[in-house]
């Protein structure tokens, strides 16, 4: 069995693996890369191999690292079903159709303003794109064995998102491989533990938090003590949002808080209609949530929805302190830049990083304490507060990754969907702590000795 990364290697975006057991090939994940501009150019480059060989997609969960490349592949050639959860069949025509919308408003504006190289400018892919995409989706219940030819597979809970999955594939004679997905955290708010790993011959293992443990902290009262604080000195809270998972999990703390009394009653928004869509979803498949479902429905009701720009406008408008929850989570894009843009050279005001931050994005330069920002083709004064609360994160880090590895027999593991530094420092824990072999990957190299040396791309 070939495994052969052609993304997801070296970062934490544009996840992408070939598996080639000769007659068959499937790819796992299908993501876009994200983040530094030499990464997304690498969204452009002619895919390695035809479309058209592949027997199927496999995709781990809806994130559009692991899901967005998914259109341009159809468009290439892809004519095969793409297998996933029932949730992530609910949850990615929505993300697709986004995707495309944005790629699109992207080139428009890129040909109004005439600083693209190319006349006209062209979206990477279209919504029509992304429709065409949907159309080949096929969902798989979690713990149902289902075929590619001559592999066997199985999707397993892996939290982090709704729908989230680990994927077990099995050959009967050239052995068997589990790809982690992203793991989530045993003690998310919204989604229940990973479970526990089936064996497998080698782990091909997500290590975006592989340097470090996540601050033992009480979310909850961090959130709590900024609201207070921020909201009596009349500023208004921002909170760049992932559509899907972090503003449900996001909705339910602050229904909480609220009805506890810890926080003021002041006006929440959820300016995203792409999350408010998703929201939907997760009503749909609340049996797969931690929250009851009746708690769940309160915590969305909670918080005011907002879907038209106009809505969206109008809360420029208000006075008084406020609450804003708005896409995108790491600053990318989205009504969360018009809100910074708006809101942001006020120091009365507070923004709240609630995920990963990936590097080049607008988030993880605030991290480092950037003081502008530019948005929009122009560059905006940064005076509001910064807090960061990485408990929040969707992603298991260093300790809960190694119990996940140890809740199943010794394996080779490959690292990736990982940053350098973070990826070597879990492979090294690995190798001293568990001593099994761990390797990080590179892409365009075979996963590990097994995999051989022939080459994958016919």
């Amino acid at each position: 069995m070939h495994i052969l990364p052609l993304g997801g290697a070296g970062t934490v975006t544009g996840s992408r693996f070939l598996v080639d057991v000769g007659r068959t090939r499937i790819l796992v994940d299908c993501g876009l890369f994200q983040g530094l501009k030499n990464l997304r150019l690498r969204n452009w480059r002619p895919f390695p191999l035809d479309p058209g060989t592949l027997d199927a997609v496999v995709l781990t969960h809806a994130h559009l690292d692991h899901s967005g490349y998914l259109p341009v592949l159809v468009r290439e050639g892809f004519r095969g079903p793409v297998h996933v959860t029932p949730p992530t069949a609910g949850l990615l025509p929505i993300l697709l159709s986004d995707a495309g919308r944005i790629q699109e408003e992207d080139a428009s504006y890129a040909g109004r303003k005439g600083f693209s190289k190319h006349d006209p400018p062209r979206p990477l892919f279209t919504a029509a794109d992304a429709a065409r995409a949907g159309e080949q989706i096929d969902p798989i219940p979690f713990g149902e064995s289902f075929r590619v030819g001559s592999l066997e597979l199985e999707f397993h809970r892996a939290g982090h998102i709704l729908g989230a999955a680990s994927l077990e594939v099995a050959h009967r004679s050239r052995g068997s491989v589990l790809f982690s997905g992203d793991l989530g955290r045993p003690h998310d708010l919204l989604l229940p533990a990973p479970a526990p790993r089936p064996a497998a011959d080698r782990i091909v293992m997500e290590s975006t938090y592989g340097d470090r443990v996540h601050e033992d902290e009480e979310v909850a009262s961090q959130l709590a003590e900024l609201v207070i604080r921020v909201s009596a000195r009349g500023g208004v809270i921002l909170i760049p949002t992932f559509a899907v998972g972090r503003a449900q999990t996001l909705a339910v703390v602050l229904w909480r808080l609220r009805q506890e009394g810890k926080i003021p009653h002041i006006p929440m928004f959820l300016d995203s209609p792409m999350a408010v869509e998703v929201s939907g979803v997760h009503q749909t498949y609340a049996h797969e949530l931690r929250v009851p479902a009746r708690e769940f429905d309160a915590a969305l009701e909670a918080v005011a929805p907002v879907v038209s720009v106009q809505e969206s406008k109008a809360i420029f408008g208000m006075n008084g302190p406020r609450i804003i929850l708005a896409g995108a989570g790491m600053l990318t894009g989205g009504r969360i830049l018009h809100h910074l843009v708006h809101f942001g050279s006020d120091p009365r005001n507070a923004l709240l990083l609630v995920g990963f931050q990936a590097e080049g994005t607008r988030g993880r330069a605030l991290v480092r304490g950037a003081e502008s920002l530019r948005i929009h083709g122009a560059e905006v004064p940064i005076r509001l507060e910064v807090k960061r609360i990485e408990a929040f994160s969707g992603h298991a880090d260093r300790t809960e990754l190694l119990a996940w590895l140890r809740s199943g027999p010794p394996a080779a593991v490959s690292l990736v969907h990982g940053e350098p530094g973070p990826a070597d420092a879990l492979r090294r824990s690995i190798e001293v702590e568990l001593g099994w072999e761990a390797e990080v990957a590179e892409e365009g190299r075979p996963l590990g000795a097994w995999a051989g040396s022939a080459e994958t791309a016919r």
